[in-house]
């Protein structure tokens, strides 16, 4: 951490340090001025309450006056920090008015601190107590940089000398309470500069973060552009390709170049893949808005099940606990490829007759989607990497099937972005659930 306390910032974060404190030490004399006068009036009321001869109030007229004027500063300070909170929330800019005031607000805490310990004793030697609390209250409260510090250090000790001489003390009284005098103010520069050193440094490093995160974001979002834009481009020569590929299967060729154009046709198909699961990868973290609408999730789900049935004339396939009504806020394009993607991986990894099943249920205020297999399983060390995109956790299926290692990753951040959650658990050799919450609408 950077020390301070004997220097100012740097140029380049004076400026912006100098207008955020000042709006933090406005509030702080808004709340310490409340404070002041709550207590003055405390005591102001406690006096006239109790008795003359439970205090010592009556030999000492100055607490009488200082009590009253005291109420009336702290009305004002509180009145003027209101206003100037005002006038600072428009532009969020420090002035030198602003400044002024709250040099002021500390002084004058200070003094009274100061002060209350001459009313308290005639040697003020015996009763530093007030005088140690007022500093310390703005060392605390209030955010000042070198020069104001060291200029509220000279002055409160141009003040306590000056109450010193109008007490008029003796040299040997005087110099004992110069000599306690200047060991508080010490304190005082030392803990003030100490905690403008903290603040400083907390600040500067939320000014970072947030630099960070935005570089970050813009990073993001040109990589997403990016990416958005070459995978559409690629789609062009692909197509142009399998083109190719499917004139030439109208001749008559032979064996080998038939067995070449299978090939081919089979890799356009599985970049055509990538390529959508590139663009959808884009276009989940580009979308600002995301429609969702009230949909009865028993229909929707038996739907998609009987199209997977009618489509990839599969049997092992079954809806199992449907839990009617079961409403939920979703995007039907999105949520579809979630579920088509699960069940595809679960039937890719499972076994020719092997089940697969869709179970819905409902567990507090959330409908919860199982898809469960009894295949393959995925190894434990891979578990907490499969939502990652590229993942290296992806595995080619029983029959051939080539993983573009982005399916799982566009999963979990569509399902994030219906405000829900997913979660996989899974056994080598036992087979695997895949677990989606939603909130229930």
């Amino acid at each position: 951490m950077e020390t301070h306390l004997f220097k100012n910032l740097p140029g380049r974060y004076k400026t912006i340090y100098r207008n955020y404190y000042t709006g933090q030490n406005l509030v702080s004399v808004k709340i310490g001025s409340i404070i002041f006068l709550i207590l003055n009036v405390l005591i102001r009321l406690l006096y006239a309450i109790f008795p003359l001869s439970l205090t010592r109030a009556e030999n000492f007229p100055e607490f009488n006056v200082a009590n009253w004027i005291f109420i009336g500063t702290g009305l004002i300070f509180y009145i003027c920090s209101v206003l100037l909170l005002d006038q600072y929330k428009k532009d969020r800019k420090a002035t030198a008015i602003m400044a002024l005031f709250i040099f002021a607000f500390a002084l004058h805490i200070i003094f009274c601190g100061m002060f209350s310990s001459f009313i308290a004793t005639g040697d003020p030697l015996n009763s530093l107590t007030l005088y140690l609390i007022g500093l310390t209250v703005i060392s605390l409260l209030c955010v000042f940089e070198y020069f104001e510090t060291l200029m509220l250090t000279i002055g409160a000790e141009l003040l306590f000398t000056a109450l010193l001489l109008i007490g008029h003390a003796d040299p040997t009284t005087m110099l004992y309470n110069q000599l306690m005098s200047a060991i508080l103010l010490g304190g005082f520069f030392l803990i003030s500069r100490y905690f403008f050193t903290y603040k400083a440094n907390y600040y500067f490093q939320l000014i970072e973060i947030k630099e960070k995160n935005t570089e970050i974001e813009r990073a993001s979002e040109f990589k997403s552009q990016l990416l958005g834009t070459v995978a559409h481009d690629l789609r062009n020569p692909i197509a142009a390709v399998e083109s190719i590929a499917m004139l030439m299967e109208m001749d008559d060729i032979d064996a080998d170049t038939q067995e070449n154009l299978n090939l081919i046709k089979a890799s356009c198909t599985k970049a055509r893949t990538i390529i959508e699961d590139l663009l959808e990868s884009a276009r989940n973290e580009n979308t600002l808005e995301f429609k969702t609408q009230r949909t009865e999730l028993n229909t929707f789900l038996l739907n998609t099940v009987e199209s997977w049935k009618v489509q990839k004339s599969t049997n092992n396939l079954e809806v199992l606990s449907l839990v009617s009504p079961a409403y939920v806020m979703i995007n039907h394009e999105k949520f579809q490829r979630v579920l088509d993607n699960l069940i595809g991986n679960a039937l890719k990894f499972s076994k020719e007759r092997s089940k697969v099943e869709v179970v819905l249920t409902k567990k507090d205020d959330d409908i919860v989607i199982e898809i469960k297999d009894k295949g393959i399983g995925i190894p434990k060390d891979k578990i907490s990497i499969i939502f990652n995109p590229f993942t290296k956790a992806g595995r080619t299926g029983l029959k051939g099937e080539q993983s573009t290692g982005l399916g799982l990753s566009i999963v979990k951040q569509i399902v994030e972005k219906h405000k829900g959650k997913i979660e996989a658990e899974s056994e080598e050799g036992k087979g695997s659930t895949f677990r989606i919450v939603l909130p229930a609408s």
